[in-house]
Parts: C-alpha cells; structure tokens; sequence
C-alpha cells in the first residue's frame, strides 16, 4: 500500500497496518510529536487507527533548542 506521508510517496512495508506501528518502524514512537491522519489531529489513544492505501499522513515532531 502506498499513502501519502508528509506530502511525499511512501510505500508502507506489509507488517504495518496502524499509525503506532508505522512510528514504530520509522523509529520516532517517543518523540513529542503531533499526528494528522487525513486531515484529522489524532490524540495518542488514537494511534492504533489502521492505514489505508493512499492515506494522507502528517507527522510533526518538536525539536528543543536555542
């Protein structure tokens, strides 16, 4: 499956079906960080919401600094 993440193409590897697993395999589950999936912010407790072909979704995380 193919969706749309951060506004780029990303073919979806077949052992990843939900949101939490999708940060999971891209190493940033314990970042702070916000999740819009098709346009919807998502809370945390919404993370197991599964990923359908051609899914748009957004991940923002916050970087600290000075």
């Amino acid at each position: 499956m193919t969706i749309q993440l951060n506004g780029q193409a990303y073919d979806v590897p077949v052992h990843v079906s939900t949101i939490q697993q999708l940060l999971e395999h891209l190493n940033i589950d314990h970042r702070i960080l916000v999740i819009e999936h098709n346009a919807t912010i998502l809370e945390k407790d919404a993370y197991d919401a599964p990923i359908r072909d051609r899914d748009q979704i957004e991940v923002i995380h916050f970087v600290g600094g000075g």
